[in-house]
């Protein structure tokens, strides 16, 4: 029996002003199936799949659905025709409960009148309990985690109960056993026919989960494979062009001897949150921070920029003692952070690049020294031609930009303080292959110019590779610390596993 086409995309144009996003571009789904979409920042991924979801509109193509054909008008038209969508970025109600986000807008009633809140939160649980997630679904969902919230997405999609479930980026705020959860349901989901979108940039994922993969650059189809037919550095080569050993052809920073120590934490902690965390930065060091998503790496980074106050501990930057209350103080002490969520805690989508790259420089001056549309103008420019931003001008607005390019103004705009401390959380995180490495090498570079960087990363390969030392955390604590150079992907796991380093057991 022949494989049945749930999904066909013929022929897909897309114009948008001064570009075309896709040129001709086929795609099909087959039910039962999980089909990768590929591609670079940019390639039009995105694009052909807000087609398909009804936020934007074909100039020409045809799609068709279960045989015929449909033109999807909205997002909710989208759904209830059965194709449901999970987005990279949370669009959950952080105010509400875990279980009203699940059942948002489909409450079950009781006699048609009353919403039955019992119900409500004994489904949430059952529904969880299929990622194998045991938490108070009675809590507000910003008492947890990104990656709790992102798994609670994932979950109000699943039960839907779509014929097409798309995940774009579903994993980039996940550990490798929630991911592994996620990858049990999908398997799940395919048994009973549906059929799975799955944008990634993680590539080991691909070749773990998906059946076919299709790959788009710049607008363009570059070509349809069965996942088992084709390998990992042929996946790159198509979709950016070039080879892996190319792009990755990084070295990582030497430090000089007798550097002094730019930062310096002893024993800080929020009891209760994380507990006496110690470490050393040197100058044009990058300190790797690895363990497991909710393991205390965001929150120390956190505790060191002021973002949340220690009640234990203390900072010594360049030798003194510092006090970082608030991330002002922090800031005044040529400190900067690049936060891990960026569409919450990083850019402001409505205003310009040149607005997010000036932002800090400004708050440094104050409201009574402006900058002039000039300065900021000089200012973008040159962090816009340093960095390759990928955008027509300065002006455009932030949140138009593809995610790695949004990266890339966040980093700008902390570059433009000229910090001698650079914390990095997540900044490859759901980012493509190309951009990855540009902003991998940068951070090298930074060192090179006597920049301190402290990197948190959840992919293992990455800290390695840039590292010249790995600090693991586990369970909210320091649990060892390795060197970057010498160690390999299964010393950290030991570390994570057993709460103790290699040199520890030494």
């Amino acid at each position: 029996m022949p494989d049945k086409r749930i999904l066909e995309m013929k022929g897909i144009e897309i114009q948008f002003p001064g570009v075309k996003a896709l040129d001709k571009v086929d795609f099909d789904l087959i039910a039962g199936e999980v089909h990768a979409l590929l591609g670079e920042n940019g390639a039009g991924k995105s694009t052909l799949i807000k087609c398909l979801t009804g936020v934007h509109h074909m100039d020409k193509g045809q799609i068709l659905y279960d045989g015929k054909e449909i033109t999807p008008t909205s997002p909710q038209a989208a759904i209830a025709m059965g194709i449901s969508t999970v987005f990279q970025e949370i669009n959950l109600c952080q105010n509400l409960t875990v279980a009203e986000n699940i059942f948002v807008g489909r409450q079950p009633m009781k006699r048609g009148k009353r919403i039955d809140w019992k119900a409500i939160n004994r489904r949430a649980e059952e529904l969880l309990l299929r990622f194998n997630i045991h938490i108070d679904v009675t809590r507000p969902l910003d008492y947890y985690s990104t990656g709790i919230q992102q798994m609670v997405s994932i979950a109000r999609a699943v039960d839907v109960r779509a014929k097409i479930l798309i995940l774009d980026e579903p994993t980039s705020s996940l550990d490798e056993k929630e991911v592994e959860r996620l990858f049990d349901v999908m398997r799940d989901l395919k048994k009973t026919g549906m059929g799975i979108i799955f944008i990634t940039h993680f590539l080991d994922q691909v070749f773990a989960i998906s059946d076919r993969m299709t790959v788009l650059r710049n607008g363009h189809l570059v070509g349809n494979f069965l996942t088992d037919q084709i390998s990992k550095i042929e996946l790159v080569r198509q979709m950016i062009g070039k080879d892996m050993d190319v792009i990755f052809a990084l070295k990582r920073p030497t430090v000089a001897e007798g550097a002094p120590e730019t930062l310096k934490v002893e024993n800080l902690g929020i009891a209760g949150r994380v507990e006496n965390v110690s470490f050393s930065l040197r100058k044009g060091e990058l300190i790797g921070f690895a363990g497991l998503l909710g393991s205390g790496r965001t929150e120390t980074a956190e505790m060191v920029f002021g973002v949340t106050r220690a009640d234990h501990g203390a900072i010594e930057i360049n030798e003194k003692p510092a006090r970082i209350r608030i991330p002002v103080d922090a800031i005044q002490h040529k400190m900067a952070f690049c936060p891990e969520d960026r569409k919450r805690d990083g850019i402001i989508g409505d205003l310009s690049v040149r607005e997010n790259i000036a932002l800090v420089v400004q708050s440094r001056r104050g409201a009574l020294k402006p900058m002039s549309p000039k300065e900021q103008l000089d200012l973008a420019d040159k962090y816009i031609t340093m960095l390759g931003i990928a955008t027509p001008d300065a002006d455009k607005k932030v949140g138009e930009l593809s995610g790695g390019n949004q990266q890339k103004v966040i980093l700008a705009r902390w570059m433009a303080t000229q910090p001698e401390i650079l914390i990095l959380d997540e900044p490859t995180r759901g980012i493509d292959v190309g951009a990855k490495a540009e902003i991998q090498r940068l951070m090298l570079e930074l060192c090179g110019q006597g920049v301190s960087v402290l990197f948190i990363s959840s992919e293992l390969d990455e800290i390695l590779r840039c590292s010249n030392r790995v600090i693991v955390m586990r369970d909210r604590c320091k649990a060892g610390e390795l060197p970057g150079e010498t160690s390999r992907q299964e010393d950290i796991l030991q570390v994570i596993a057993e709460g103790s380093s290699l040199e520890e057991d030494a």
